[in-house]
């Protein structure tokens, strides 16, 4: 029989399946890889895919198989001197898992990492400005301006501060998984969930970064802020 099978596209082990051709196996042994067994009698045969119906069944399958090869091999049945190896899906999707949890607590902590040295940085900015403004705040604090005020002044200044660089970390981020999509060589989508969660991050370290700066201009004794050179 001589045809061309639907397109599947990618298999995400070894290419697309569409790139290859399947044989006769007596015409792949003789001709085109001529693998013979040991004693040259038959041909040898470097993989089989097995299908099971039921994903239940698939240890007790491989029980069998393991069974069989290790009878037609005369191998031992403890599985000591087994000369062959069985993989199946749900083993290739566990080391899978753990491949992207792991690299999913690096970029965590990359990602922490990154926030902890914004967050800083947001610190030292705000409290600069304090310093700077450490007049102007006892001027408003002279004409009637309350403690709160000041706070909720700095908080807000550093919650646009935090925004503003979220923003900018966004674009500069989302515009990479897009740009590889439109390349086709990867499926990246960005949906609007992880963009508020980030966006809610960055303002969320502003305003744990910027309550001790605001604090700390609320808390100034508007005498002395006047007094400030």
């Amino acid at each position: 029989m001589i045809g061309v099978l639907n397109t599947k596209g990618s298999s995400g082990f070894g290419g697309s399946v569409d790139d290859q051709a399947l044989v006769p196996i007596s015409v792949a042994q003789q001709r085109l890889f001529g693998a013979r067994t040991p004693d040259g009698n038959g041909w040898l045969v470097s993989s089989i895919s097995i299908s099971v119906p039921d994903a239940n069944n698939i240890d007790y399958v491989t029980a069998q198989i393991q069974t069989l090869l290790r009878d037609r091999h005369r191998l031992p049945v403890d599985g000591s001197e087994d000369d062959f190896n069985i993989f199946d899906q749900a083993s290739l999707l566990s080391t899978l898992t753990t491949v992207t949890s792991l690299l999913t607590l690096f970029l965590g902590a990359v990602a922490a990492i990154s926030l902890l040295v914004g967050g800083i940085g947001i610190m030292n900015i705000m409290l600069v400005s304090v310093s700077e403004r450490t007049r102007e705040i006892g001027l408003r604090k002279a004409v009637g301006a309350r403690g709160r005020d000041i706070l909720l002044q700095f908080v807000v200044e550093a919650l646009v501060l935090s925004t503003a660089g979220g923003m900018i970390g966004l674009a500069i981020g989302s515009s990479i998984p897009i740009i590889i999509t439109l390349t086709g060589l990867l499926d990246a989508p960005v949906t609007w969930t992880t963009m508020l969660i980030a966006v809610g991050f960055a303002m969320a370290v502003g305003l744990f970064f910027g309550i001790y700066p605001a604090r700390r201009a609320a808390q100034l004794n508007p005498i002395e802020a006047l007094r400030h050179e």
